[in-house]
């Protein structure tokens, strides 16, 4: 495993926010989800695509925390502009899981 520095990892923006829209991502190659996430007054609504179908509905969604890097260029996935990076875990099948805060924390908060 390559290390890094700890100023590389603070240039990482990995913020709380939560998802207030999740729709079905029609135009992606594997299945997805086209997320809605706010991170808050500094950060604002940000989009993203997710694979996350196998274990999550877009109701199921709604309201949920995740954490998210915010500082990435934004990336053309299809037809969609991503303007973050969802984080999440593969479990034992491959299907990935959300990372998220097992406690309300405000939006935006920075990962420490």
């Amino acid at each position: 495993m390559e290390t890094i520095s700890w100023s590389d990892f603070e240039q990482v923006e990995l913020r709380v926010g939560r998802i207030i829209g999740a729709e079905i991502f029609t135009g992606a190659r594997s299945p997805a989800y086209i997320l809605q996430v706010d991170f808050g007054e500094e950060i604002g609504v940000k989009k993203s695509s997710a694979q996350i179908t196998e274990l999550y509905t877009p109701e199921e969604l709604q309201g949920r925390l995740v954490v998210g890097v915010v500082n990435f260029p934004r990336k053309q996935i299809g037809p969609l502009m991503s303007e973050c990076l969802i984080t999440g875990f593969h479990n034992r099948e491959g299907v990935v899981a959300l990372c998220v805060p097992d406690q309300e924390v405000p939006l935006g908060a920075k990962l420490c």
